[in-house]
């Protein structure tokens, strides 16, 4: 059988990427969106599950008797930010946006679905997640944790991620770290406050906190290679209330990124080490208050030359560009990497306005790239 196109259904798909822009959710509340998602799919002849990570969706494809089996997972959620692109299709929910292009990426999907629900020739069987909340509570070890892959096993996962500056339709990605692990810490100094005429009296929190602070620039420079990529921000330093005062406590929010796990943790022991003998110095205390994040977005070799083998097949040898480095931001694809093989692959959303901004916008111009990598990658997978 002759490959399915989209050519016919793509107009329909565009709308589709419209709506969902229109009705941005913040992670775990996108009701609207798994409803309207859930439907669609279930007038393609997809057996739909609801309900893991609350609002996530698993819909599968099953054709002929193999066993092999291959999942494609699309975030659902937005950001909480006020959209100002002015567009005939902007968001109808006040301070929710879609400014990391999940709408697109769902579209994607969706008319990957769309194309496998016109295709009786493959053998095996195809799950489609749809995952809620990537950008804040870790939608995907959510479905994971809800036995994901235990009631739907896959051989190999994938994920497509829009990437402004990038040509667009133009694939790119790595074997290996794809992107950065994240964890946060909430750092508290506690000293002794006085008055800001009497500093002998007290133990100031706000020296400790600059001195601490200047001390990690080392963390990274002098304890990881230079080969092994990793970021340590302190973001926040919070502190005083009046220039007369010296007060009590200082607190400081200190962001970690690694691309290898091994370093991830080196980072976390470091930081409380170095932390604590810089208080110790100035006879003050601290405590840790950790937010551990997403692990390393680690590709695996052979998925990765699967997507590279198809995109170079369907698309051109020029449609893909090997990733020179990792990303230093992070993503929670990594959890179902880490618990089954694929890869996480980047498009090209051509010249637009960056991720996370108010004036983003998906690139509608490669629904249709997007789409069919999906269901190429379904077609050579499950032969």
């Amino acid at each position: 059988m002759r490959d399915a196109t989209l050519s016919e259904f793509l107009p329909e798909l565009v709308n589709i990427r419209h709506k969902l822009h229109e009705m941005p959710e913040i992670g775990l509340s996108e009701v609207k969106t798994s409803e309207f998602v859930a439907g669609l799919l279930q007038s393609w002849g997809f057996e739909v599950t609801r309900g893991l990570a609350t609002t996530g969706i698993v819909a599968t494809l099953k054709r002929g008797n193999s066993n092999r089996s291959i999942g494609f997972r699309a975030d659902m959620d937005a950001l909480p930010m006020q959209e100002e692109t002015g567009l005939a299709y902007q968001s109808q929910h006040p301070g929710a946006m879609h400014a990391c292009g999940h709408d697109g990426h769902t579209s994607m999907l969706l008319g990957a679905a769309w194309a496998l629900s016109q295709d009786e020739s493959f053998n095996g069987t195809v799950h489609l997640i749809f995952q809620p909340a990537e950008e804040n509570f870790g939608g995907g070890k959510l479905m994971i944790d809800d036995g994901l892959f235990d009631r739907f096993p896959c051989e190999r996962v994938f994920a497509l991620h829009n990437w402004p500056g990038l040509p667009a339709g133009t694939f790119s990605t790595r074997a290996g770290a794809m992107a950065a692990s994240i964890d946060v810490l909430t750092l508290t100094i506690k000293g002794k406050g006085g008055h800001g005429a009497q500093p002998e009296l007290t133990v100031d929190p706000v020296v400790v906190g600059s001195s601490l602070v200047m001390a990690l620039q080392t963390l990274v420079s002098r304890n990881v290679s230079p080969h092994q990529p990793s970021v340590v921000t302190v973001g926040s330093f919070q502190s005083g209330s009046a220039s007369n005062i010296i007060p009590d406590t200082a607190l400081l929010e200190i962001s970690m990124r690694a691309t290898d796990p091994v370093v991830r943790k080196q980072l976390q022991e470091r930081v409380e080490q170095i932390a604590r003998f810089q208080a110790q110095s100035f006879n003050a205390d601290v405590t840790f208050g950790w937010q551990v994040g997403y692990p390393a977005t680690i590709n695996n070799a052979e998925a990765v030359e699967h997507a590279r083998a198809v995109i170079s097949d369907k698309f051109g040898e020029e449609a893909f560009v090997e990733l020179a480095e990792p990303l230093m931001g992070s993503e929670d694809f990594s959890f179902l990497l880490e618990e089954v093989p694929g890869a996480y692959v980047l498009i090209g959303n051509g010249d637009s306005s960056g991720l996370h901004t108010t004036r983003y916008d998906f690139n509608d111009d490669i629904l249709e790239r997007g789409a069919m990598y999906f269901y190429h990658l379904a077609r050579s997978a499950l032969v």
